[in-house]
């Protein structure tokens, strides 16, 4: 009987690991429905342990490392398989993931490589920035008051910033592919891992942008060590996907392109939802909680959760 209660209670925490982030229940009016409770999240676990291994693999990203024993305390202590590993790029000039992907891996991580390159913030390249200019001048009678007229200008970066708007072409977007190669190559990634272009959501996708994506995507398949991914938002996900696919199958790319769908988690997301529950077929991961802070043994994060479809989405593209 202890045996059985010590196998019951282990298998109850595991349970609590798998569900506590996102399952909360409400108070119980009574010890035999606690008890009942219990053991219907025992009966449940089978179910619940398989889907962590069959499809539905939890993972996180978090801006900046949180460090060697952070990473090593979450291993043991989270139910998160896998780890957002960010690359230098324009937008993200934070280099503090670089030079650990040897470290995270025998930790037992998997990785997903991100490269965040140009965003469109908003704006269009293809569109004059009209903007309002106020000067003082003195009138007839001596007196001063403020003019206001308007100024139609190109958008362009401002000096020295390597992110911006007005750098979304299709020169821009073969110059970045180069680089995301370059930093995957210094990184030791092998041939044939996926790097995902992080790009952000936008109401409406200019055609500057599209312009520098579908760049991005060739460049990276014409230099054939890496499989370029895409991490977006489900409002421009289909837009983005219908762009590249055609290119991934004209260039005889190894893969599929894989998709890191962010959005539609509010009251959907969690750990048993595959990620084309995000709402598209072709989605092979799911982010569905966003600037979340999570405390595991004691560390505190702030993190975005996301599932994935295996248990390193940058593994070596082989589907």
């Amino acid at each position: 009987m202890k045996r059985r209660n010590v196998a019951l209670l282990s298998t109850a925490a595991a349970l609590a690991v798998l569900g506590a982030p996102w399952i909360v229940k409400s108070p119980v009016a009574s010890a035999t429905e606690q008890l009942a409770s219990v053991t219907a999240d025992i009966a449940d676990i089978p179910t619940k342990l398989a889907s962590t291994v069959t499809g539905r693999h939890l993972g996180f990203d978090t801006s900046d490392y949180p460090g060697d024993d952070a990473m090593q305390t979450w291993k043991t202590s989270a139910p998160y398989e896998w780890v957002g590993y960010y690359l230098p790029a324009p937008c993200h000039k934070d280099d503090s993931w670089s030079g650990k992907r040897e470290t995270l891996s025998q930790m037992g991580w998997g990785l997903a490589v991100v490269y965040v390159g140009q965003q469109s913030w908003g704006k269009d390249p293809a569109k004059p920035v009209r903007t309002t200019v106020k000067r003082k001048v003195r009138d007839k009678r001596g007196r001063i008051r403020t003019v206001r007229h308007v100024v139609t200008r190109r958008l362009t970066a401002a000096p020295g910033a390597d992110c911006s708007a007005a750098h979304m072409s299709a020169n821009r977007g073969q110059r970045d592919a180069d680089d995301a190669i370059a930093r995957t190559v210094n990184e030791g990634f092998a041939s044939g891992t996926v790097v995902f272009l992080d790009i952000e959501r936008m109401e409406r996708i200019p055609t500057a942008m599209r312009d520098y994506y579908l760049a991005w995507t060739r460049r990276v398949l014409e230099d054939g060590r890496y499989v370029p991914g895409y991490y977006v938002h489900t409002h421009n996900a289909q837009t983005v996907y219908g762009d590249v696919a055609p290119l991934f199958q004209s260039m005889n790319a190894r893969a599929d392109p894989r998709f890191w769908i962010a959005g539609n988690g509010e009251g959907r997301f969690g750990p048993h939802r595959a990620p084309t529950d995000v709402g598209h077929e072709f989605a092979s991961m799911w982010q569905g909680i966003i600037d979340r802070f999570e405390t595991r043994s004691g560390i505190r994060l702030p993190i975005d959760v996301s599932v994935a479809a295996v248990p390193s989405p940058s593994a070596v593209a082989t589907d």
